[in-house]
């Protein structure tokens, strides 16, 4: 039984979720606007939050970011139209556990629901250690064997490793695969996703801190450096610290020593290095986001790891892979993809790569009452989506499209706005006569980060 707090402004839609997971034995408070969701998070202690992406007054984006600063480890899952997957990436990026698309079938929210509750459970010890292996597959595309070929030349080194690549990719897996593949193996693998804390947290989360160290800090507290001694941290995300942090990193690699927030004690550490990103570290240097010897020292080996679109062939490995994976968690016996459902798969674009599939095809399998997934269990807006792109192609749409054109030119005058303050939203949102909640919806249309 579990606190769940529902932010979603359709009331029926609202009413109908409140009363199915009371029904299955949860606790379940119920907001409607941004705002109100955000008091009454701050006001209880919650296992989870089901968080609808549009809301009236706000975007799920804010609140997520609100609620992660406050509490990293409250698990939260978005809920989105099938149309704005590209959106649920990014808030996943951003901290958000899950997202399921709407409309929710009853046994897909429950499924997600324990699914989250289970992964919101703190580790006995207190941090993040992860001892299992997850399983890598290989893939037999030319992108994928020159990966695998990499990887396995990497791992039994102490380099440490820059892995690059889209969000969904399978970053940490590749961590994973050098960590096990490497003279390591047998101590702590570490994972901290950097995307999801806050400025305040980070320091503590990654080097410990000690009783009284600040407001809030009533005990001493290991840092995932000092709990990956002898193993390997894996850093996703690593573009999102702040300079102080990267300050503090830059050190425990060069000297092997950390301090933990408050102390004068230094540790000694034994770690290896990995670290994920899905931007260009190369131009945040350049911008002066990031410093230049802590690349460096970072990027002794970098791994491009390849959209989904560009696998070719593996593509038919991965859907078989998540569809037996989907087999064993669901109980279920599903054997194959029909024909049509397999050329829709080849004809998408997998905006959220690996971990748009895995989804899909779990919804799929999960749907799916006989041997075979057919199109009636695939989301009508992935099969419309399918059908635009052809159209455009067929069609050749011209490219002096007015709006289009007006379209761009906004994008050109934000993103070089940003660049001039140095992404200072609020100056930004004042030098544009608009307000922050304009400026944050047109970053989110044009797809600037």
């Amino acid at each position: 039984m579990a606190a769940i707090l529902l932010i979603e402004d359709d009331l029926t839609f609202s009413r109908i979720l409140d009363g199915f997971l009371s029904k299955h034995g949860h606790h379940v408070s119920v907001q409607n606007k941004g705002k109100d969701g955000l008091k009454a998070f701050n006001n209880k202690q919650y296992d989870l939050v089901l968080l609808d992406y549009r809301l009236p007054d706000a975007t799920g984006m804010d609140l997520l970011m609100e609620m992660k600063n406050s509490n990293p480890d409250i698990p939260v899952v978005i809920m989105t139209s099938f149309n704005d997957i590209r959106t649920a990436i990014k808030a996943i990026k951003s901290g958000a556990l899950e997202y399921i698309t709407k409309p929710v079938n009853p046994d897909e929210l429950l499924m997600v629901v324990k699914q989250a509750l289970d992964k919101g459970k703190p580790a006995e010890n207190g941090n993040t250690v992860v001892t299992s292996n997850n399983t890598f597959v290989e893939g037999k595309s030319s992108v994928a064997k020159q990966l695998t070929e990499f990887i396995r030349l990497v791992a039994p080194t102490n380099m440490s490793v820059l892995i690059q690549g889209e969000s969904g990719t399978g970053k940490e897996n590749v961590a994973r695969t050098i960590h096990r593949l490497s003279s390591r193996s047998k101590g702590p693998f570490v994972a901290v996703d950097c995307g999801a804390l806050s400025k305040e947290l980070a320091g503590s989360e990654l080097f410990g801190h000690v009783k009284g160290a600040f407001t809030g800090a009533m005990a001493d507290k290991m840092g995932q450096f000092e709990a990956a001694h002898k193993g390997t941290i894996f850093l996703d995300e690593v573009g999102n610290l702040s300079y102080d942090v990267q300050v503090k990193l830059l050190r425990a690699i060069q000297e092997r020593i950390i301090q933990p927030i408050g102390s004068t004690k230094e540790i000694k550490v034994d770690v290896r290095i990995l670290t994920a990103t899905n931007d260009d570290l190369a131009e945040s240097v350049r911008k002066g986001t990031f410093r230049e010897d802590l690349y460096h020292r970072l990027n002794e080996f970098k791994l491009d790891v390849p959209p989904l679109r560009d696998r070719g062939e593996d593509l038919y490995e991965f859907l078989n892979y998540f569809r037996e994976e989907a087999n064993r968690e669901l109980g279920r016996k599903v054997k194959e993809f029909n024909k049509e459902v397999l050329a829709l798969f080849q004809q998408y674009d997998w905006p959220g790569n690996l971990r748009e599939m895995r989804n899909v095809i779990k919804r799929a399998v999960l749907l799916t009452t006989g041997d075979e997934v057919n199109m009636s269990v695939i989301p009508p807006e992935m099969v419309d989506g399918v059908k635009t792109m052809e159209q455009n192609k067929e069609t050749n749409a011209p490219v002096y499209d007015l709006k289009a054109l007006q379209e761009a030119q906004e994008r050109e005058v934000i993103i070089k706005t940003l660049q001039e303050v140095r992404y200072n939203k609020s100056k930004a949102a004042r030098i544009l006569n608009i307000d922050r909640k304009t400026l944050y919806l047109k970053m989110e249309k044009y797809g600037i980060e």
